[in-house]
């Protein structure tokens, strides 16, 4: 089964805003992976011309769609998983570079259970050796927990298990999952725009009866923030700190949003107090 995996087609959707060089160091780390079974769909953020214009002619292979406005990070991924093909989606942050064996590493994971929707693998920061993620967890403040986020990478999570979620930025789906939770055209919400849409799908998809899994082998890099932040803020902790009063806004209500949809009144009951002690310790 693992061999037959190697040929199903995974669809790559990266949304990008244009900044540095950051596409295409992700761009090049998908042409090396040794699966070579996938399609690439980039959607331009970015809102020049220019831009696109520039990886068109660099990656022909590529399919890229330029928006003419900024249609967030949910409506961007609703977009390009809408256009896409495969039956597992990589959903990526333009800010996003992979292993090499990242694919093939990371398809494993659907292998061991059919109910598995979501696989994360270790994400580390871009010095290789900080973890950024080894699975997404509902924190008893209902907030979204990165396993490992910040520790150095000292072989304490080498172990295969299941997961909460998965990491927005490093975001690997079963087609199936997402078409049963998509309602009307979204797969993501878009009034998430961006932030906490990661702890939103995982939470509907638990409920809903489908599993994380994680794979330790499948290895990747973020730069924490390199998108939304000034470079003084990236990787730094305390991300509102770093972010325009826009995205800050929306890293508050979003939470706010995730428990609204999500959560049991006995689950709100049990934890509305560490719900509002966390807001006032980050008012």
């Amino acid at each position: 089964r693992e061999r037959q995996m190697s040929n199903t087609l995974v669809s790559i959707v990266m949304v990008t805003r244009g900044r540095k060089d950051y596409l295409r160091l992700g761009l090049d780390s998908v042409l090396r992976q040794t699966n070579s079974s996938y399609e690439i769909i980039v959607i331009d953020n970015s809102l020049e011309p220019d831009f696109g214009r520039g990886i068109e002619n660099d990656y022909p292979g590529v399919r890229l769609y330029s928006s003419a406005e900024n249609l967030f990070y949910c409506q961007a991924l609703n977009k390009g998983i809408s256009s896409s093909s495969g039956d597992f989606i990589l959903c990526l942050n333009d800010d996003v570079v992979l292993d090499k064996d990242f694919l093939k590493e990371a398809l494993r994971g659907f292998v061991r259970d059919s109910a598995i929707g979501m696989v994360s693998g270790k994400i580390l920061r871009a010095d290789g050796k900080t973890i950024d993620s080894t699975g997404l967890f509902l924190s008893i403040w209902r907030t979204a927990r990165e396993r490992g986020y910040g520790l150095a990478d000292r072989g304490r999570f080498e172990r295969e298990e299941y997961i909460f979620g998965v990491n927005g930025a490093v975001a690997f789906y079963r087609r199936k999952m997402l078409d049963e939770l998509r309602i009307d055209s979204e797969y993501f919400d878009s009034d998430f725009h961006i932030f906490y849409e990661d702890l939103d799908i995982a939470w509907r998809a638990q409920r809903a009866g489908w599993k994380g899994y994680y794979i330790p082998q499948a290895i990747a890099y973020h730069i924490r923030g390199g998108t939304v932040r000034g470079d003084e803020g990236i990787s730094k902790r305390f991300a509102r700190h770093y972010l325009d009063d826009g995205l800050c806004a929306d890293l508050i209500k979003n939470r706010w949003l995730a428990i609204i949809k999500n959560e049991t009144w006995a689950g709100f009951l049990s934890f509305w107090p560490f719900i509002i002690l966390y807001d006032c310790a980050m008012g």
